[in-house]
């Protein structure tokens, strides 16, 4: 297998260390990674310095790529307590990668973006994906996305931000042999094998499209001609006991990506938060910038539907005839887990069981980056998802 991926939860790093070590290599049949990613708890903090130069060392890696986490990802689990350590190896000869350490300056002009390669677009066509790893407190993902849609266009951005810190400085992310204490890591794969984005956003539309017909910054003043909110009182009659009690504990607005669709489903939308309502106009004010003549629709969220959304996109990429899919990075939500899901190792799980079994790693991100549609964006209570499928 070109992939591999193992998990310790070993309270002391070097032991840890070891134990993944050995597990990669078997897995691998001794082959030396060309890419390896790291994910850590915070039990691991007092060692932080020499973890990504002995984890290299010990993996043979051409480049390791890794973050803190809030809880970890290994397998089939999610170790939301306790020390964990996942790893995450693919040996690709044939792909070429280009990896990146991001830095942000405060400007005149805002917050600048530096260190992207160069002459991305020149490679755009065998371009798989960037993969990226970002400091939550010091750097700005916004700025990346535009970055990479200048130079890749339809080119998928999949990572997350890393967790478990309550403030600057205490988020770490590791970069070959050293540690990273600010800004953000990536790397560009180009050739190689096939990666495949899924974005779940957890949430399932109801009621009808809207047009918007009035609209400034991120608020929406008209849905048709009529007050949104007079629009969610319409449609609250019509709907189901359970669904009224979720439109209660909060709504959700979905925009549409492609306007040109006949008709619009699940992943057609872009989920932004309703942050409130003007009872008197019966505007709407969005967690994002909204603009007259998008198409939108009231979204729900819940851990069923949350459930029934990530199934139904891994579903859609289960293609007999088609690449299969041989390894996968998550990056789930740290609203996700157990603060979602009745049971543990929802998302991870869920993987398995769908495309599995097969490698995979990742953490849960305070802030998830996928594509919706042919758009990259930095995600909330979301599952995004790298898979490698055949060359």
């Amino acid at each position: 297998m070109p992939f591999a991926a193992a998990l310790s939860n070993c309270p002391y790093l070097a032991a840890a260390i070891d134990e993944v070590g050995v597990a990669i290599a078997t897995e691998l049949g001794g082959v030396e990674p060309e890419l390896a990613f790291v994910f850590a708890s915070h039990h691991y903090a007092a060692r932080f310095d020499e973890l990504a130069a002995s984890l290299r060392e010990t993996l043979g890696a051409g480049l390791l790529l890794g973050c803190t986490g809030e809880t970890v990802i290994g397998g089939s689990r999610e170790c939301e307590d306790g020390p964990a350590l996942s790893v995450w190896c693919a040996s690709m000869p044939e792909a070429t990668l280009t990896p990146f350490e991001l830095s942000f300056e405060e400007t005149p002009d805002g917050l600048l973006c530096s260190g992207l390669p160069e002459g991305l677009a020149e490679h755009r066509d065998d371009t798989r994906a960037v993969l990226l790893l970002g400091e939550p407190f010091t750097s700005l993902p916004q700025s990346v996305i535009d970055l990479v849609h200048d130079e890749l266009p339809g080119v998928p951005l999949i990572g997350g931000m890393a967790s478990g810190g309550d403030g600057p400085g205490e988020n770490r992310l590791f970069f070959n042999d050293r540690l990273v204490e600010a800004g953000a890591i990536g790397v560009v794969l180009r050739g190689g094998p096939r990666v495949r984005s899924i974005v779940s956003q957890g949430c399932r539309p109801i009621g009808t499209p809207f047009v918007v017909t009035r609209a400034e910054r991120n608020i929406i003043y008209e849905l048709g001609g009529v007050a949104p909110l007079q629009r969610l009182q319409m449609l609250y009659p019509e709907l189901s006991v359970r669904d009224q009690k979720l439109v209660e504990r909060g709504i959700h607005l979905g925009v549409v990506m492609n306007e040109y669709q006949d008709h619009f489903q699940r992943g057609d939308f872009l989920i932004v938060n309703v942050h409130g309502a003007d009872r008197t106009s019966g505007a709407l004010a969005t967690g994002g910038l909204m603009r007259v003549g998008q198409t939108v629709q009231f979204h729900i969220r819940d851990a069923e539907t949350a459930d029934e959304d990530l199934r139904q996109l891994l579903d859609q990429h289960q293609v007999p005839s088609g690449p299969r899919g041989r390894a996968a990075l998550l990056f789930s939500c740290n609203g996700r887990g157990s603060r979602m899901f009745p049971d543990p190792n929802h998302d991870a799980l869920a993987v398995q069981q769908c495309l599995g079994p097969m490698p995979l790693a990742g953490f849960f991100a305070q802030g998830e980056l996928g594509p919706v549609g042919d758009k990259n964006y930095i995600h909330g209570f979301t599952a995004s998802i790298a898979l490698f499928e055949d060359v």
